[in-house]
């Protein structure tokens, strides 16, 4: 006994015990800040390969952001990642972040449907879909319910199924391979359900977008209720993420 009670003085606490105000350091990158100072714009847009960044105003769009941050070494005094990870939101527009933009990204709460609120406060189950993913989301949602995450204590787990579950979340580009897959998965869950895109890949397509082997029209059918952006995401972006979409406090 003596022994065990050591080890666990010595390591801790494995598990995080508020996920809403962990503190996070660099490397990490989250939330962006764009400043007011003059650069060559257009070199600025050129460094980026998945087109994240636009100029007139200077902006740059998490969607297709792979928080490499080769923008922020090449040019400091313009663009920083800060280590705000609440950066999951359900209005597309509001990831993408313009010049001078430091507020926070949030959850539009008059957008989210009632019946999300009404059906999903307390348990949400959901079935995980890779559509073409490179298995780094994956691993990150996987991440999010071990003993140091335990999203589990929230009532937010994973399920075998699709009929045992209460939406979908999708990793991956959405290869043409996995479209049909993807909703024949979306159709077998049961009314009221959720749609969440999770990591760059399957919010815009990333390095993937103009690939003749991705196919996205599943998309335009299918309406999106969180968008969770990283490259992968992080699992407090994930829970958070989930939580603030389906609880009004936790």
């Amino acid at each position: 006994m003596i022994k065990e009670v050591n080890v666990i003085r010595h390591n801790g606490k494995q598990y995080i015990p508020d996920l809403k105000n962990v503190k996070l350091k660099a490397p990490f990158r989250g939330r962006p800040e764009i400043s007011s100072t003059k650069v060559d714009e257009q070199a600025l847009a050129g460094i980026c390969p998945l087109g994240a960044i636009s100029v007139n105003p200077v902006s740059l769009d998490m969607g297709k952001c792979a928080f490499c941050g080769e923008c922020a070494f090449a040019f400091p005094e313009k663009i920083k990642f800060t280590q705000d990870y609440k950066i999951a939101t359900n209005i597309r527009e509001n990831l993408i972040i313009q010049e001078g933009y430091t507020r926070k990204i949030t959850i539009d709460k008059s957008k989210v449907r009632d019946e999300i609120k009404s059906t999903f406060n307390k348990s949400l189950k959901l079935r995980q879909v890779s559509a073409g993913g490179d298995n780094s989301c994956e691993i990150e949602l996987g991440a999010a319910g071990n003993a140091n995450f335990d999203m589990g204590r929230y009532g937010l787990e994973f399920t075998a199924s699709p009929r045992h579950a209460d939406g979908i979340v999708v990793t991956g580009p959405i290869s043409e391979n996995m479209a049909d897959a993807l909703r024949i998965a979306y159709d077998a869950i049961p009314e009221p359900k959720i749609f969440v895109l999770c990591g760059v890949d399957a919010i815009s397509g990333g390095i993937f977008a103009d690939s003749k082997a991705i196919n996205r029209t599943v998309l335009k059918d299918i309406k999106v209720d969180l968008y969770i952006p990283g490259n992968p995401s992080h699992p407090l972006t994930i829970v958070n993420g989930l939580m603030d979409l389906t609880r009004e406090n936790w």
